[in-house]
């Protein structure tokens, strides 16, 4: 009687540890979602790996989401094939989100290079540039409070005079506050973009890693309980 109760227990924890990655399925695909977004609106990477990330995300995420359909149906309906596939499919997740945390980590050490890269792509593009690039490029310097890559200077062929800067660079953003003001720093920003977008990066990639790590180890509990569900139906157990 003990066994039968322990098993209902397990069948119930399970349901619930499905549900549970059938919302942090769908939070990877909304994340992944909205990186992509955020790095084709605010700036225009250069490495395709650095997009490749976000797909990732949303790659995982859609597996969870399909995953935990599998997970919560088998331990319902108790039915030992969709529980071992479930087990299966879920290892493999696993497996994937352990791959991406240490590539994650590894990559993080592009970072610098590839932010340098592509704000230096974007800088020297700007002048003959469409409304759409240079608005993204405004909303970067305007949202990071940053001017250039490494700093104002980086302006330089801006315009003829050599020491105006985009208005977007400016503390105060008005229109032609960056007319002759590269310098001046009462108006316009000094820091360059790319050490406060690498710092920014830097810490979203270890929040990911932080958090992929923590679901995968709560992955592994649902795991363990799918087992356990798969063994007492196999020996004939009534669970319900």
């Amino acid at each position: 009687m003990s066994l039968e109760g322990g098993m209902k227990c397990v069948k119930f924890l399970l349901f619930f540890f499905n549900f549970i990655f059938w919302l942090c399925g769908l939070a990877l695909i909304v994340v992944g979602v909205l990186a992509q977004v955020s790095l084709h609106q605010t700036i225009k990477m250069k490495d395709l790996s650095a997009s490749g990330a976000p797909i990732v995300i949303i790659g995982v995420g859609v597996l969870i989401f399909f995953i935990s359909f599998f997970g919560c149906c088998g331990a319902w309906k108790e039915n030992y094939c969709m529980v071992t596939l479930f087990s299966i499919l879920l290892s493999l997740v696993i497996l994937v989100q352990i791959a991406a945390a240490i590539a994650g980590y590894v990559f993080r050490n592009k970072v610098s290079a590839m932010v340098h890269d592509s704000l230096s792509d974007m800088i020297s593009l700007y002048g003959n540039s469409s409304a759409e690039f240079k608005s993204s490029v405004d909303a970067l310097q305007e949202q990071l409070k940053c001017c250039g890559v490494n700093g104002s200077s980086d302006w330089g062929d801006f315009r003829p005079d050599g020491i105006s800067v985009p208005d977007s660079c400016c503390l105060n953003v008005s229109l032609n506050c960056g007319v002759r003001a590269m310098a001046d720093a009462a108006k316009v920003n000094q820091r360059g973009c790319g050490p406060v977008l690498e710092e920014l990066l830097k810490k979203n990639i270890l929040w990911v890693i932080v958090a992929a790590l923590v679901l995968a180890f709560v992955e592994i509990l649902g795991v363990v309980f799918a087992c356990c569900l798969m063994r007492g139906i196999r020996s004939g157990y009534e669970v319900m």
